[in-house]
């Protein structure tokens, strides 16, 4: 599953436009980073 195919899939379970998981997506995926970044060793 690519990116695209990830969104859509996210898109149509949670009823939101394509766009709007893209950009939670893209959320969810910076926060992970920055947590990992502090070193952090889980996200709970």
């Amino acid at each position: 599953m690519n990116r695209s195919e990830l969104v859509a899939a996210l898109a149509d379970r949670a009823e939101v436009t394509r766009k709007d998981a893209d950009a939670v997506l893209a959320a969810l995926a910076e926060t992970v980073g920055e947590v990992v970044a502090k070193g952090d060793e889980k996200v709970t």
